[in-house]
C-alpha cells in the first residue's frame, strides 16, 4: 500500500459541517484492492488480539462488535486503516469516533478520512495506522506501544494545557469561535473587533502592573502586609551573609524560594540547621539570584481562585507522596502509584506520574531513607516539597468549606493586588476558621494560577472554572462574532465580492475582505496573492480593527484544509459552471457542487443562502439547506423565479433594464442597469448577474435601498478596483480590455459582451491551462474562434505537466472546431504578445487579452496608455 497524500482539514469541509477536525489520507491499496480482509488468512483473529478494545466499534451495523463483523465477512483495507487510525488515538489517551473512507475514481485508490483531537498526532496516526495495518496483513510483530508513547509524547508537545484548555472548551460550548495564535498558549476569542485574547490564564484585561506586582514576591508581600493580610515573616538574600541575619531574626524552621520561580522549582521546606539551609540556598539560587527566605508555617497548602474578583474555587494541594504498608519499597510504592489509571502522562489524566528527582531524593535523605527503603505500615512518605499537581501532587476541593471571612480575605486580596484571575496559595491549619484564629498565612499570589486542581480535583467536587472567565471576557449583551458574507462559484466570485465590500464600507464599517489578488483591509492591501483560502480568511478574523468580513472563497482551500471559519451570515454561489473539472476527485459538476455548498452549508440558521436561480446545480443545492434562501435570476420570466415569487418569497431579477428586489409581487427597483458602471452600459450580462448578487445580499443583510443604489453607481469598474474583470483602456485609436476569464462559462461572457462592441478589427490573446481537461481547453479555443478576427496564442505559464506543444495543439484543434476561417500567430511571452497587439493595432480596433496574469498585463497597457498621454505617441 502507498500513502499518496496526508491532509489535515481544520473547518467545515466536503466530508462534514461540523466535525471540523479531520485528516483526509489518499491511499493507494495496491496489491491490496484484490483482497479485503475475508481473504487474508488469519487476519481476524490478529486484529481482535491486537486491538481487543474495538468490539467498541459499531460501523454501519450499528451495533457492538459491528465492526469485526465486517472484518469476518469480508472490508477492504482503507475501511480497516481508518478503525486503526481512531482506535490508536483512543489507546494513546485521545478519544475520537467519526470516520468515513470512500473510493475514488481511481481503482483502489481511496480517500481515509478519520477525526482527531490534536493534528500532529492525527497525522502520525495516519501513517502508524498503514505501517500496523501491513504488519497484520503479514503477521509479523508491531510494537504498538511505541507508537501511542509516540503519540503521547507529540500530543504533550503540541497541546493546549489544562487551563488554557478549559477555556476554550467552554468558549466553544457557548458557539464562540477561536482562532490559535502560533503554536504556544496565546488563543484568541472572536473575531474582528470583537476579539479577546488571552494566555494560559492571563486574559488581555490582565493588568501587566498587576503581573509585576506578583512576579515580585516581595513586593507583593509588602503591599499585602500593608493592607493587614497575614503573610510569612522574612526577607530577601542573596548569600549566606544575609542568609544568617535572617535566620537570627525569625529562627527555624525556615523555607528558601527562588524571588522569580514558579511551581515550586528550586524551593526547600522545613529547613532546621545552617547546613541545610545553605545547600537550600544553592539550589534556589539555581533559579533566581535573590532568594525569599521565610519561617516555615505548619499546617496544610491551600490555593484559593479568584476570577474578576469573586472566589470560585478552593483547593487543598498535597504533595505526591506515597504510604507504607511495611512490604513494599518506596520505589516500587511509586510504581504502584503510577499504576493508579487517573495518572498519566504530563497532562492527559487528572493526576500527574510521580517522577523522582532531587527533590524527592532531598527529601527522603531528610529521613535517612532511600529509594529501597521499606516504610511502615501506614506511614506517608512525602516525595515533593510542594503540591504542585505537575510534580504529582493531589488535590481536595474545599470551596464549600471557606469561612466567609477567608472568602472576604482573597476577593480583596485579588483588587489589592490587582488581578482579574488571582491564585493565592495559603498555608494554614484550615479554611474553616478565619486565618488571623488559626495563625495561617499567605505565600503567594499568582498571576498565571493553573485551573487543573479545580477542573479535576482528586477529591471533591469538580468546579468549572473556566466559566467565569468567559463571564468576564464576554458579558451579557457583548457580541464574540463579525458579520460574514462568503462567495464562492466558479465565475464573478472576485467582483461580488469586492462590490459587496464596497456596498459595507459605504455603510460605515470597517470592512477586510479577501480576493483571489490579495487581502484588502479597509481597500488598503495587506498581502497580495491568490488569497481565496482559509489562511487568509483568517487573516482577516484576526484583525483587531475589522467590524465586517467578505470573504472569497475557492474550491482549492476548501478541498485542501476545509472553510477559514466556522459560521457565516450569509453565503453567496454565484454560479456552478464546468472548470477545473478532472482534479482532486472533482469530475463532474455534481462533485464541484458538492464543494461550493460546503460554503452555505456553513451559514447559520437565521442567516442567507444566496443563489443562481438560472444554475441548476445551484437550485439543486438549495433544496438541501437548513438556513434561509433566496436566489437571483437574468430572466424575471425564469419559472423558479415565478413560483418563488408566487409563494412571497424575495427575489432579485434583472427586469426592463433595472436591478430589482421582488418580494412577492412587489418590486423594488433598486436601480438602472446603465447607471451601474460595473456592467458596462447595460452590456455585460454576467456582470449584472454579480451585481444581482451582492444587491439581493446587501439588502437581506438591511442595508437600505438607497444606500445600496449609491453604492452600485460609485462603485468603478478599473485597475485598481477591479483587476482583471473587464477592464477597457481607452486609447485614441482603439481599445484594449483585459479580462481574467479563463473557462467555458468566462469566455462566452465576453463573447456576449463583444457581441455588442463595434470594431473594425476583434483580436483576442489566449492562452490554455495545464491542468483543465483536454475538452475543456478546445472549447474556450473554439470560443474565442467565434469571437475574434486574429488569435495571438501565448502559452509559457500554467503548464502543469504539459507540453507548450501540447496545449497549443489542443488550442488549434479548438480554433479549427469552430468552422470559422480566423487568422492566428503563436507567440509565447504574454509580455511580447500583448505590445505586439498594441504596436500592430489598426485604427478602430478592439483588443482582448484573457490574462490569467492580470497585473502584468495591466502594467503593460498602462505603460502604452501613459506614453500616449505624455507624448501622443504608442
Amino acid at each position: 500500500m502507498k500513502i499518496i497524500k496526508v491532509q489535515a482539514l481544520r473547518g467545515p469541509n466536503i466530508w462534514s459541517i461540523q466535525r471540523k477536525k479531520l485528516i483526509q489520507m489518499r491511499l493507494d491499496l495496491e496489491e491490496m484492492e484484490q483482497f479485503p480482509t475475508n481473504k487474508i488468512e488469519g487476519f481476524g483473529e490478529r486484529i481482535e488480539a491486537m486491538f481487543p478494545t474495538m468490539i467498541e466499534h459499531r460501523c454501519s451495523e450499528g451495533c457492538r462488535g459491528g465492526f469485526f463483523s465486517r472484518v469476518e465477512r469480508g472490508t477492504w483495507m482503507g475501511h480497516v486503516i481508518e478503525h486503526i487510525a481512531l482506535e490508536i488515538q483512543t489507546l494513546a489517551g485521545m478519544d475520537t469516533g467519526f470516520g468515513r473512507t470512500r473510493e475514488t475514481k481511481t481503482l483502489g485508490t481511496y480517500n481515509v478520512v478519520f477525526s482527531y483531537t490534536e493534528e500532529n498526532v492525527g497525522l502520525f496516526a495516519a501513517e502508524s495506522a498503514v505501517a500496523i495495518a501491513e504488519a497484520l496483513i503479514a503477521g509479523t510483530d508491531y510494537d504498538l506501544e511505541s507508537d501511542l508513547q509516540k503519540m503521547r509524547e507529540i500530543r504533550e508537545r503540541v497541546r493546549l494545557g489544562p487551563s488554557t484548555g478549559s477555556i476554550v472548551e467552554e468558549a466553544v460550548s457557548r458557539n464562540i469561535p477561536w482562532i490559535r495564535l502560533g503554536t504556544n498558549s496565546l488563543v484568541q476569542l472572536g473575531h474582528g473587533i470583537n476579539q479577546m485574547r488571552f494566555q494560559a490564564t492571563i486574559t488581555c484585561k490582565t493588568s501587566s502592573i498587576a503581573v509585576d506586582i506578583a512576579c515580585n514576591k516581595e513586593l507583593t508581600k509588602k503591599m499585602l502586609d500593608m493592607a493587614s493580610i497575614p503573610v510569612a515573616s522574612g526577607s530577601i538574600c542573596v548569600g549566606e551573609e544575609d542568609l544568617a541575619e535572617t535566620i537570627n531574626k525569625i529562627g527555624y524552621p525556615i523555607v528558601l524560594k527562588p524571588l522569580d520561580g514558579n511551581h515550586g522549582k528550586g524551593a526547600s521546606i522545613n529547613v532546621t540547621n545552617w547546613e541545610d539551609a545553605v545547600s537550600g540556598l544553592a539550589f534556589a539560587k539555581e533559579y533566581s539570584r535573590r532568594i525569599i527566605v521565610e519561617k516555615f508555617i505548619t499546617g496544610f497548602d491551600f490555593r484559593i481562585l479568584v476570577i474578576d474578583n469573586k472566589l470560585v474555587a478552593a483547593a487543598k494541594r498535597v504533595p505526591a507522596h506515597v504510604i507504607g504498608n511495611g512490604k513494599n519499597s518506596i520505589e516500587e510504592l511509586i510504581a504502584t502509584e503510577n499504576l493508579d489509571p487517573r495518572r498519566g502522562y504530563g497532562h492527559e489524566n487528572v493526576l500527574t506520574q510521580i517522577d523522582v528527582d532531587r527533590d524527592t531524593e532531598d527529601l527522603l535523605e531528610k529521613l535517612n531513607y532511600t529509594l529501597e527503603t521499606i516504610p511502615k505500615s501506614g506511614e506517608i512518605v512525602f516525595l515533593k516539597s510542594t503540591a504542585n499537581l505537575s510534580t504529582g501532587g493531589t488535590s481536595v476541593d474545599v470551596t464549600d468549606m471557606m469561612h466567609p471571612e477567608n472568602i472576604f480575605l482573597a476577593e480583596r486580596i485579588s483588587r489589592v493586588i490587582g488581578l482579574d484571575i488571582c491564585g493565592v496559595d495559603i498555608m494554614a491549619e484550615n479554611l474553616t476558621q478565619p486565618l488571623k484564629e488559626n495563625g495561617g498565612v499567605i505565600l503567594e499570589v499568582n498571576a498565571a494560577p493553573g485551573f487543573r486542581m479545580h477542573l479535576a480535583p482528586s477529591e471533591g467536587l469538580p468546579r468549572n472554572v473556566a466559566s467565569p472567565v468567559i463571564d468576564m471576557l464576554y458579558p451579557p449583551g457583548k457580541s464574540c462574532r463579525i458579520p460574514i458574507i462568503a462567495v464562492t462559484g466558479t465565475n464573478g466570485k472576485t467582483t461580488t465580492t469586492r462590490l459587496l465590500a464596497h456596498i459595507v464600507k459605504n455603510n460605515g464599517y470597517k470592512v477586510g475582505f479577501t480576493t483571489s489578488d490579495g487581502i484588502y483591509i479597509q481597500n488598503h492591501m495587506m498581502e497580495k496573492g491568490d488569497t481565496t483560502g482559509p489562511q487568509s480568511a483568517q487573516y482577516v478574523l484576526r484583525d483587531p480593527t475589522v467590524e465586517f468580513a467578505v470573504l472569497e472563497t475557492a474550491r482549492g482551500g476548501i478541498l485542501r484544509s476545509g472553510l477559514g471559519f466556522s459560521i457565516c451570515d450569509i453565503g453567496i454561489i454565484t454560479n456552478i459552471q464546468e472548470d477545473h473539472l478532472g482534479l482532486s476527485d472533482i469530475h463532474t459538476l455534481d462533485d464541484l457542487a458538492r464543494v461550493k455548498a460546503t460554503v452555505v452549508k456553513s451559514i447559520k440558521k437565521d442567516g442567507w443562502a444566496i443563489l443562481n436561480a438560472d444554475d441548476e446545480h445551484c437550485i439543486k443545492v438549495g433544496a438541501d439547506l437548513n438556513c434561509n434562501v433566496a436566489y437571483f435570476s437574468l430572466d424575471e420570466e425564469n419559472p423558479f423565479i415565478k413560483k418563488l415569487s408566487a409563494e412571497g418569497k424575495t427575489v432579485a431579477v434583472y427586469e426592463n433594464g433595472f436591478i430589482t428586489v421582488k418580494k412577492g409581487e412587489w418590486k423594488i427597483r433598486i436601480e438602472r442597469a446603465t447607471h451601474v458602471p460595473l456592467t458596462l452600459g447595460g452590456k455585460a450580462k454576467f456582470m449584472i448577474a454579480n451585481v444581482l448578487a451582492a444587491t439581493l445580499a446587501s439588502y437581506l443583510w438591511g442595508f437600505k435601498t438607497e444606500d445600496i443604489s449609491l453604492s452600485l453607481q460609485t462603485f468603478i469598474p478599473s485597475a485598481a478596483q477591479t483587476p482583471g474583470r473587464m477592464n477597457i483602456f481607452e486609447f485614441k485609436k482603439f481599445k484594449v480590455l483585459i479580462d481574467f476569464a479563463h473557462n467555458a462559462s468566462g469566455y462566452k461572457g465576453v463573447e456576449e459582451y463583444l457581441q455588442s462592441v463595434d470594431a473594425t478589427k476583434k483580436i483576442g490573446i489566449i492562452a490554455g491551462v495545464g491542468d483543465r481537461r483536454d475538452e475543456d481547453i478546445r472549447e474556450c479555443a473554439t470560443i474565442a474562434a467565434r469571437m475574434f478576427d486574429h488569435i495571438i496564442i501565448r502559452q509559457e505559464k500554467y503548464l502543469r505537466g504539459r507540453t507548450e506543444e501540447e496545449i497549443i495543439d489542443l488550442i488549434l484543434q479548438g480554433i479549427n472546431n469552430s468552422g470559422k476561417k480566423v487568422t492566428y500567430e503563436i507567440i509565447p511571452k504574454e509580455t511580447e504578445a500583448i505590445r505586439h497587439a498594441i504596436n500592430c493595432a489598426e485604427e478602430g480596433s478592439f483588443i482582448t487579452a484573457l490574462s490569467d496574469v492580470v497585473t502584468n498585463a495591466i502594467e503593460i497597457v498602462q505603460e502604452y496608455l501613459d506614453k500616449e498621454n505624455e507624448h501622443g505617441i504608442v
